[in-house]
C-alpha cells in the first residue's frame, strides 16, 4: 500500500520549501520532492535560488563591491590600503559555503518540522498520487490528499548561441570562473545580465551588455532606468539596445559573437560569453497527462487567485504560475496554499510585490510607475528626493540616486515607490508595508525617522509630494 500524505510539495526551491515548512507547522503530514544534486554531488534543498541564483550571486556582488570600493573609494575616506588584490577562487569558495550553510540550513528545518524529503524527481500521476524516481532509478508511488508542483525555473537557452564548455555560460556558469577574463559579452540587460555583468567589471572585465530591446529595464519607472543607465555606462558597463545576436562560434579557447544593430551586422571576440535572456517554467514532464492538469502554450499552469488548479486538490506556485518570476512571490504563495489546506483564509496581495536589481547602486520598486498612472489616466503626484542631499548617505561617500513616491491625487494613497541608490532593497520596504496598509503620503510625513539614517530620502520624498520638503527646494505641485 501507497504511504499517504496530507501534502506533497514537488519542488525544493524557495516555493517549495516554504510551502512545506508552513503545511508542517499547521500539524499537516508532508513531504517535500527534490532533485538537486550540487558542486559537491551531494543532494540538496533551496533550488535555483539557493544555489546557483539569488544567494550565490549576492554573495559575489557583496565581495566585488567592496574591493571596487576599496580600490577607489578608501583613499577618499582617509584609508590607505595599499595595492588591492583579488583571490578569485578564494572569493569562490566563500560564495560556495555561504551556499553550503543555507541549503543545509533548509535540510535542519526539514527535520524539526518532520517533513519527508524525498530525493529524486517527482511527477503527478492521476488522482493526486506522486511519483518519485530517485537518484538511482528506483520508483515508489506515494499517495497524498494534496499536491503542492513547486519546481521553478530553468535559464532560457538560445539555439544560436550554444552552452559550451565554460565559455559560453548561462547564469549558473557565470557564477564558477576562478580567473577573471579579460573581455565579457552578456546577451540580455535585464536584471540577471546586470547582476552578472557588474560581478566581473568589478573584477576586471571588460564587459558589453547586448540588449534586443530598443528600452532600458522598460518595467522600472522611466526616470529611475535612465538615471540606472548613465550611472551603470559612467562605471563602465558598455550597454548597447537594439541589438539582435545572430550566432557565436568558440574559436581557440575565445567566442565569436555575431549581432546586429541599427549600423549593420559586426563580429566581435570575447573571451566569456553569458547568456542571460530570461528563465522559463520548468514543467516538463511533471504532470502525466492522465493527471489533467491544465497548462498554458508557455507551459504555464492555470491555476485561480488561490494558486489552485483545474483540479481540485492540486495547487502551483511559483516561477510555475502567471506573475514575476521572483522568490519572495513563490515562497508567499507557498505560505497562502498550505494555510487553505490547513483550512485557513490566506491570500496574496500581488499589487504590493517588490522587485530589485542588486546593482550598486541598487534599483528597487513597489507598484505603479508614472508612466502606468499616465496610461490609465490616474490623477497622481510626484515626490522625490536625491540621495546628494542626504546627511547619511554624504557620510557614506555613497550620494548616487533618488527616491521617487507616487501619490493619488483624491485619496492620498502611496501608488508606488522608485529607488536607485544605496540600501535601496532595503528602503523600499516601509513603502511595501505602507501600500499593505492603504498607508497615504500623510502618513508617511508624519512618521519620525531617525536622524542620520537613509530612511529620510523617503520621509522628505513624501513632503516633497506635498510641497513641503524641508531640504531641498520645491517644486509646485501639479
Amino acid at each position: 500500500m501507497a504511504e499517504v500524505y496530507d501534502v506533497i510539495v514537488v519542488g525544493g526551491g524557495p516555493a517549495g520549501y516554504v510551502a512545506a515548512i508552513r503545511a508542517a507547522q499547521l500539524g499537516l503530514k508532508t513531504a517535500c520532492v527534490e532533485k538537486w544534486i550540487n558542486k559537491e554531488d551531494k543532494p540538496a534543498l533551496g533550488g535555483t535560488c539557493l544555489n546557483v541564483g539569488c544567494i550565490p550571486s549576492k554573495a559575489l556582488l557583496e565581495s566585488t563591491e567592496l574591493y571596487e570600493t576599496a580600490q577607489h573609494n578608501f583613499s577618499d575616506l582617509g584609508i590607505n590600503v595599499g595595492e588591492v588584490t583579488l583571490d578569485v577562487p578564494k572569493m569562490i569558495g566563500r560564495k560556495d559555503k555561504v551556499v553550503q550553510e543555507l541549503t543545509g540550513g533548509i535540510a535542519m528545518l526539514f527535520k524539526q518540522n518532520g517533513i519527508d524529503w524525498l530525493q529524486g524527481s517527482g511527477k503527478v500521476l492521476a488522482d493526486k498520487q506522486i511519483e518519485v524516481t530517485n537518484h538511482k532509478g528506483k520508483v515508489k508511488i506515494y499517495d497524498t490528499d494534496n499536491v503542492i508542483i513547486a519546481t521553478g525555473s530553468v535559464p532560457i537557452n538560445l539555439s544560436a548561441t550554444p552552452l559550451q564548455e565554460d565559455i559560453v555560460v548561462d547564469s549558473a556558469g557565470a557564477l564558477n570562473w576562478e580567473a577573471v577574463p579579460k573581455s565579457v559579452c552578456v546577451i540580455g540587460a535585464g536584471v540577471i545580465g546586470l547582476e552578472l555583468g557588474s560581478v566581473w567589471r568589478r573584477m576586471g572585465s571588460e564587459v558589453v551588455l547586448l540588449e534586443a530591446q530598443d528600452t532600458f529595464l522598460p518595467m522600472v519607472d522611466k526616470a529611475v532606468a535612465k538615471e540606472a543607465q548613465k550611472t551603470f555606462a559612467k562605471q563602465g558597463l558598455d550597454i548597447r539596445l537594439n541589438t539582435r545576436v545572430m550566432g557565436s562560434k568558440v574559436v581557440r579557447k575565445k567566442v565569436k559573437v555575431s549581432f546586429q544593430d541599427a549600423d549593420g551586422e559586426h563580429e566581435q571576440t570575447f573571451d566569456k560569453l553569458i547568456v542571460a535572456v530570461g528563465r522559463r517554467a520548468f514543467t516538463d514532464d511533471v504532470c502525466a497527462p492522465e493527471a489533467n492538469v491544465q497548462q498554458d502554450e508557455r507551459g504555464l499552469f492555470h491555476v485561480n487567485d488561490h494558486c489552485e488548479t483545474n483540479v481540485p486538490g492540486i495547487y502551483a506556485i511559483g516561477d510555475v504560475v502567471r506573475g514575476p518570476m521572483l522568490a519572495h512571490k513563490g515562497s508567499e504563495e507557498g505560505v497562502m496554499v498550505a494555510e487553505l489546506i490547513a483550512g485557513k483564509n490566506s491570500s496574496v496581495n500581488y499589487a504590493v510585490m517588490p522587485n530589485v536589481i542588486y546593482t550598486h547602486p541598487e534599483v528597487a520598486w513597489v507598484g505603479k510607475t508614472e508612466e502606468e498612472l499616465k496610461s490609465e489616466g490616474v490623477d497622481y503626484q510626484v515626490g522625490s528626493f536625491p540621495f546628494a542631499a542626504s546627511g547619511r548617505a554624504k557620510a557614506k561617500g555613497d550620494t548616487t540616486g533618488m527616491v521617487k513616491v507616487i501619490r493619488d491625487k483624491g485619496d492620498d494613497r502611496l501608488l508606488g515607490a522608485h529607488i536607485i541608490g544605496p540600501s535601496a532593497s532595503e528602503l523600499l520596504a516601509q513603502s511595501v508595508l505602507a501600500m499593505e496598509f492603504d498607508a497615504t503620503i500623510e502618513d508617511i510625513a508624519h512618521t519620525i525617522h531617525a536622524h542620520p539614517t537613509l530612511s529620510e530620502a523617503m520621509h522628505e520624498a513624501a513632503l516633497s509630494a506635498d510641497g513641503r520638503a524641508i531640504h531641498i527646494a520645491n517644486r509646485k505641485r501639479k
